[in-house]
């Protein structure tokens, strides 16, 4: 079955029955159409805002909470329950906020839908509602129009449409009615047909309805971005991995507990009822959760300032810093999006040109001097800024261009050669403009000096190498040839530019195609160049380092895309490059393969990223997407971690993404590669600081049950410690630098663990060392004669106190004490805090009435100090049995 864009007029006119363009359809025809496929319309649903909230409560840790909730106000604990149900809404409300932060990615899909469309309906031509749009409608399309349907064109005059944001293409497309036979034509390269969502940016035409609503190339977008799935992040699916196992450990230790208590009748049922419920709250790390968010806040709040980078979705920080793959865009991403003349040949003299971007600052140099202004020079500057349709502006100190790339770089050229305020001789009197038929622009000109009329013409090569043999039989097209295949293998794109005299004896109002193909004179041809952004160059080089391979996406020909790709060094070796049309002839496990092998994919259509992606993860690559165009929400959406440019990025790549590039700065890709990882890092060295805390508190009560002692913590104490502390404790962790060597290690495998077996064993044992101290201290100050509170008490601030003096030695890798003095003053100021909280709970009388406290003298704060240096002195021997058996 024939494609929309491969139907000729004849087959569309048999088709939908019609005689004439504008006729259209008929209104009741139009109106059956409407009601049998519905409005031309996308499809929002968006999840309620109470099942966001409804489903943070799916969670193996808040149902041991509720339970605990509930236990302890049927035993007629109300103050414990009240802390504990708060902890529970706390953690719910995180994780709310967090998925409702990103808005709806469909809803701007649906907002970039035309409003209204002017079409032909029973011989009269009438504005409707774009909603009411049908299969088979004519519709009348001018500058201005957002294009409102997917149509296939009928009748064109100079019309250009532009869609970058569909097909990633720059310059507004030229637009034609010829049929395209070929069934293998790119979406960018469909000349004939008009997409929904894209600008008209001048001319006219008519096009017929091809495609409405989800059967548009944009609503197969907004479907591809529907289906879709959110996934969690590597570091998500750890925690969570971690928080089950401790739950259920917690669980079954539990149960066995209580029927042990209950069958031997240590306790009463209400008593043995609320010690199960202190085992639950201390050994479950309530904190984790919450600790989590804070430390990934503090690297949103750090990346916002120090690189302009909007993180949308919390987790997506670590995630970061785990990425092994990055597929971008090229144009505007890797390099400046501003095409500068770099190098000329006018005749047989070979010119340089210094200055980049549109701003008109540069020389043209011979022979590394700068360059006389001879008449051929001239004469090649001035035909290249007379034959343009381009205009460049300064405002606000910065040079920019209204049109086109291509000629806006002919008109800085000209204005770094002769002066921004200098005055042409030559007035415009017709131009003819680009077609990509011919493929070239011409203007016709009056020349005062010489009143003289010259036409001007700028375009392809080989179009103006055909013109000038026509006047010079012997024009050396080898010579010119080999010049424009050098500059193209060094991905650089070649301009010619001529010009012809009009005779004397005539006076043309207008230019015609054939007054060029009568024959011109070559004055020479300009290499372009889209040049590299200078600090991708060294974000690269470093993302090289890191193990993080870049995957260059782009609508260019691959001979051009791989010539920047070294330039850039997108590799430490050869760039490979494959063409879309090449990848869809692979099968899925060719595709992956080709996915890792290749560094450049050119001419690619919309679906080949998302491809790209799916074949990347399926190697379990964790994969960022780096885009700005409509075209690439689904693989933004697809991708690990989604990254929109905030400048030129559209609405819809910016709401399918997690974070943001504010300035459209690729090379921030690096430090937030690294920001990422030593985020990953502090995270990981928190629960391992965490887990301790809570498993020492599930051996305090699990001795006590099983020993028939007084369990000596309540609900509301070990919630102190597992939430408030832990969290105050913690905030140091968000200051830690990042390592070294942190960015010369390879990304961390999609499979390793959060913990290694060290990890393990180190939980494990200053689990048992924080219980062990704190039941000696609670046995010898019963046994001195103090009352339960003052042990209790002594108990609760020996495992606070070991908590920090264990920060001292978690925080780092080498020796706790050598490293002191690398702690910043913001991590001090925490622990000064976390001391504070301490000493508020311990003396202020309505915190030790809610948590069971009293104050403790000097000698009893110098049993708790005694334990807690204990702690770190016994981590910190760890620390030289690992050095001695690594040696």
């Amino acid at each position: 079955m024939k494609e929309n864009y491969q139907l000729s007029l004849n087959e569309l006119k048999q088709q939908f029955g019609l005689h004439d363009w504008t006729d259209g359809l008929t209104n009741q025809e139009a109106q059956r159409l409407l009601d049998n496929n519905g409005p031309n319309a996308i499809e929002v649903k968006p999840t309620p805002k109470w099942k966001i909230f409804l489903r943070q409560y799916n969670n193996i840790v808040i149902y041991i909470l509720l339970a605990a909730t509930l236990l302890t106000i049927l035993i007629g604990h109300y103050t414990d329950a009240i802390v504990i149900a708060a902890v529970v809404v706390l953690n719910s409300l995180i994780g709310y906020f967090q998925e409702t932060s990103a808005a709806n990615a469909l809803a701007k899909i649906k907002e970039m839908m035309a409003q209204h469309a002017t079409v032909y309906r029973d011989g009269q031509r009438q504005d409707i509602n774009a909603t009411d749009l049908v299969v088979g409608d004519v519709v009348f399309l001018e500058a201005g129009d957002n294009v409102p349907a997917d149509l296939r064109i009928v009748s064109a005059d100079n019309l250009r449409i532009e869609e970058s944001s569909l097909t990633g293409e720059t310059n507004s497309v030229i637009k034609t009615s010829d049929d395209i036979t070929d069934p293998d034509v790119p979406l960018a390269d469909r000349v004939n047909m008009a997409f929904a969502s894209t600008s008209v940016t001048s001319g006219s035409g008519l096009g017929i309805v091809v495609a409405t609503a989800e059967q548009t190339e944009i609503g197969k977008i907004s479907q591809e971005v529907a289906q879709i799935k959110a996934k969690k992040t590597p570091l998500t699916k750890e925690i969570d991995h971690v928080g089950k196992v401790v739950s259920y450990i917690t669980i079954v230790a539990s149960v066995i507990i209580f029927v042990i208590g209950f069958f031997l009748k240590i306790y009463s049922l209400p008593a043995l009822a609320l010690a199960v419920v202190a085992m639950l709250v201390g050994a479950i790390p309530e904190g984790l959760p919450a600790i989590t968010s804070v430390i990934l806040a503090f690297g949103i709040s750090k990346m916002a300032k120090l690189y302009n980078t909007i993180i949308k979705s919390m987790p997506a920080v670590e995630t970061l810093g785990s990425v092994d793959v990055i597929a971008t865009d090229k144009t505007g991403t890797l390099t400046k999006n501003e095409m500068s003349a770099t190098e000329l040949w006018v005749g047989d003299q070979h010119y340089d040109v210094t200055g980049n971007g549109y701003a008109p600052v540069g020389k043209i140099r011979l022979n590394d001097s700068q360059a006389t202004l001879t008449d051929n020079l001239k004469l090649f500057l001035e035909a290249g800024y007379q034959a343009n349709d381009t205009s460049l502006i300064e405002k606000d100190g910065k040079w920019h261009i209204n049109g086109e790339p291509t000629d806006g770089a002919f008109l800085t050229l000209y204005r770094k050669a002769l002066g921004v305020d200098y005055q042409s001789d030559f007035d415009p009197v017709d131009l003819l403009p680009f077609d990509s038929d011919y493929r070239y622009i011409a203007e016709l000109t009056f020349n005062q000096a010489d009143n003289q009329q010259y036409i001007f013409v700028k375009g392809s090569p080989d179009k103006l190498f055909e013109m000038a043999q026509k006047a010079d039989p012997n024009f050396d097209l080898d010579k010119w040839t080999n010049r424009v295949n050098k500059w193209s293998d060094e991905g650089k794109r070649v301009i010619a530019v001529g010009y012809r005299k009009v005779p004397a004896n005539e006076s043309l109002a207008e230019v015609q195609h054939e007054h060029l193909y009568a024959g011109i004179t070559l004055l020479g041809i300009a290499a372009l160049l889209d040049e590299p952004r200078p600090e991708v160059i060294a974000a690269l080089k470093t993302m090289n380092t890191a193990g993080v391979s870049v995957k260059m996406i782009t609508g260019d020909d691959p001979k051009t895309a791989s010539a920047i790709g070294e330039q850039l060094g997108l590799a430490p070796g050869k760039i490979n490059a494959i063409t879309g049309s090449q990848w869809d002839k692979l099968s899925a496990d060719a595709q992956a393969d080709a996915a890792e092998q290749n560094q450049v994919f050119a001419r690619t259509t919309p679906q080949n990223k998302l491809e790209i992606i799916n074949a990347l993860q399926s190697k379990n690559k964790i994969t960022a997407m780096v885009g700005d165009g409509v075209n690439d929400a689904p693989a933004l959406k697809q991708a690990d971690i989604g990254v929109a440019m905030g400048i030129k990025g559209t609405d819809v790549a910016k709401d399918s993404a997690d974070m943001i590039l504010g300035d459209d700065n690729f090379a921030t890709m690096a430090a937030i590669i690294k920001e990422g990882r030593r985020i990953y890092d502090n995270i990981k060295r928190s629960i391992l600081f965490l887990l301790p805390t809570s498993f020492a508190e599930g051996l305090v009560v699990a001795f006590s049950l099983l020993t028939g002692q007084r369990v000596p913590l309540q609900p509301s104490q070990l919630l102190w410690i597992n939430l408030i502390s832990a969290i105050t404790i913690q905030f140091a962790f968000v200051f830690e630098p990042a390592a070294k060597d942190i960015m010369k290690r390879a990304p961390r495998p999609v499979h390793q663990r959060l913990m290694n077996r060290h990890d393990l064993i180190q939980i494990g044992y200053v689990s048992a060392l924080m219980a062990i101290f704190a039941l000696i201290g609670y046995d010898w100050f019963i046994r001195g004669g103090a009352d339960v509170i003052n042990a209790t008490t002594m108990m609760v601030n020996t495992i606070v106190f070991s908590k920090i003096f264990y920060f001292f030695s978690i925080r780092t890798n080498d020796y706790g004490i050598k490293t002191l003095g690398g702690i910043s003053k913001n991590a001090w100021g925490v622990i000064a805090l976390m001391i504070g909280l301490q000493l508020i709970l311990t003396y202020v009388p309505f915190m030790q009435t809610i948590f069971h406290v009293e104050g403790l003298n000097i000698i009893e704060w110098v049993a708790v100090m005694i334990f807690a240096i204990l702690i770190f002195i016994l981590a910190e021997l760890d620390k030289l049995i690992m050095v001695v058996r690594h040696r």
